[in-house]
């Protein structure tokens, strides 16, 4: 575009500005993702002008009428024009068909810096919704699999070393309610980037008698921003979704990680389903987890987007600054790889196959009684958990996993009377109920634990949860329809 064609630049430079330079400055290659918000905000924004009696219905009508056909046209072609941004080619593209004098008065009482950010936060909310719906979709993946196996033991770990016996339900409901925590926070995320910047101008406002209240309603904002600086100068809405991201990409990593690890000839926990693996060019039998490798990649990148952010909008001036075109282009980035994670990964999880046979081997290898013999020692002869430790640590020093429970009471008596000069005596039969895994488990009912009970009371509270953030989203979802609705009849009501 030349600066004689430009609706900006035409009056106030004398040179055209360089190409590079202007190629340089473009935002067109990431606005694609904000054009049809900003076309919703450029119908708001007119229909407010004409109720507040400052662009006649005439005006209006043409206006809505080219927007219609601006959105119904070739988008390809518009967005290979060239300009400074999405809504100086909307607005040149209406001056075009419209003439300046009816096409020009759509900037009335707005400025790019107000319009942008509302065009941000618009489909920003877009995208943390499709991805909440992601995560609980997710969370009823985990939550089926969790149903089908309360009764399947598998080791626990810590430092990943075997530590004490629990069930894949188990394990799988430690996942399925950090995503809960994933979901709160971008829901609450949602709360604060659903307002409206609109009517704040560059950064002081306007003297046109506006009505933000009304384009806020017609936009589906919850409320309308209380400070017109702030408005146009804030980002941490966007910051805070690259954070929930993040922290949603390490938990999700965390989970890849193990279907990686439990996929191993080494674990040999699961088998992903033929359509969540690969195979080597060269190695015929290979079967490779892929698909988990590449979410712990891309949960990186998001991490990355995050940290770019951050730098870039550290210590900026109020109120608007350039800047924050470039940390725009990290929030789509982030948002663009969320969405397919979360689905590859439950297809992942609802397709793969358990080995139950060796997550049950694994758990009943080594000592995994240790703490359960402790607790027996401590119940049965009145000692400390701190007097009790020391004897099983020193039986699992010396001990060649010979599980037979009369040579378990020996070794303890044997360690009792080197630590504390006297033998405990416990019943073979006491040993050999703390030596039953599955008896094990169905004692440890406490809120959270691995007791087949518990776990399905805890996948009944969490099927609840899932179930209210999802009526959650379908009222967001109803609100914005109701939005579009509005500016639907409006227009309709302006046109006849």
């Amino acid at each position: 575009m030349t600066d004689r064609n430009s609706i900006i630049r035409r009056s106030r430079f004398k040179r055209p500005q360089d190409e590079a330079a202007a190629e340089f400055l473009s935002s067109l290659s990431q606005d694609r993702k904000i054009l049809d918000a900003d076309i919703w905000v450029d119908k708001a924004h007119v229909l407010m002008l004409n109720r507040q009696k400052m662009v006649s219905n005439e005006h209006a009508r043409a206006i809505l009428s080219a927007l219609d056909a601006i959105a119904s046209s070739n988008r390809e072609k518009l967005m290979s024009k060239k300009s400074d941004d999405v809504h100086i080619l909307l607005e040149t593209e209406l001056i075009r068909r419209l003439g300046e004098d009816v096409g020009g008065r759509l900037h009335t009482a707005r400025s790019r810096n107000d319009e942008v950010a509302s065009c941000i936060r618009i489909a920003l909310r877009d995208e943390l919704m499709l991805i909440l719906k992601r995560i609980c979709e997710l969370q009823n993946a985990l939550l089926e699999l969790a149903s089908e196996h309360r009764h399947t033991l598998m080791p626990g770990y810590t430092h990943l070393q075997r530590a004490q016996p629990t069930t894949f339900a188990h394990h799988l409901m430690g996942h399925a309610y950090a995503l809960g925590r994933d979901a709160g926070r971008l829901m609450g995320c949602y709360d604060r980037t659903n307002v409206s910047p609109l009517g704040a101008g560059a950064m002081a406002s306007t003297a046109f008698p506006i009505d933000p209240r009304l384009t806020a309603s017609l936009l589906g904002f919850e409320s309308v921003a209380q400070n017109s600086i702030d408005a146009v100068a804030s980002r941490d809405f966007l910051l805070e979704a690259l954070s929930c991201l993040s922290i949603l990409g390490a938990n999700l990593s965390r989970m890849a990680e193990e279907l990686v690890l439990w996929s191993t000839s080494e674990f040999g926990f699961i088998q992903l389903a033929d359509e969540y693996s690969s195979t080597s060019s060269i190695m015929p039998q290979k079967r490779n987890p892929d698909v988990a490798e590449l979410v712990r990649a891309r949960t990186s990148s998001v991490m990355g987007s995050l940290v770019s952010g951050l730098a870039i909008c550290k210590a900026l001036p109020l109120s608007y600054n350039m800047d924050f075109q470039e940390a725009t282009a990290h929030l789509w980035r982030a948002t663009e790889a969320m969405e397919p994670i979360l689905a590859v990964l439950r297809g992942a999880v609802s397709t793969m196959r358990v080995q139950k046979e060796s997550m049950g081997r694994a758990a009943a290898w080594g000592l995994p009684w240790a703490t359960d013999l402790a607790d027996l020692i401590v119940t049965e002869q009145g000692l400390t958990f701190t007097t009790a430790h020391p004897i099983m640590a020193a039986v699992a020093r010396d001990w060649s996993d010979d599980k037979d429970p009369a040579r378990i009471a020996s070794e303890i008596a044997r360690a009792s009377k080197e630590i504390l000069g006297k033998e405990i005596v416990l019943a073979p039969d006491k040993v050999r109920q703390a030596l039953d895994v599955q008896f094990s488990l169905t004692r440890k009912k406490a809120c959270g634990g691995p007791a087949p009970a518990e776990v399905r009371k805890s996948i009944r509270r969490l099927k609840g949860s899932v179930g209210r953030n999802l009526a959650w989203l379908s009222g967001k979802q109803r609100r914005i329809d109701s939005a579009r609705e509005q500016v639907a009849t409006l227009q309709a009501a302006l046109s006849s």
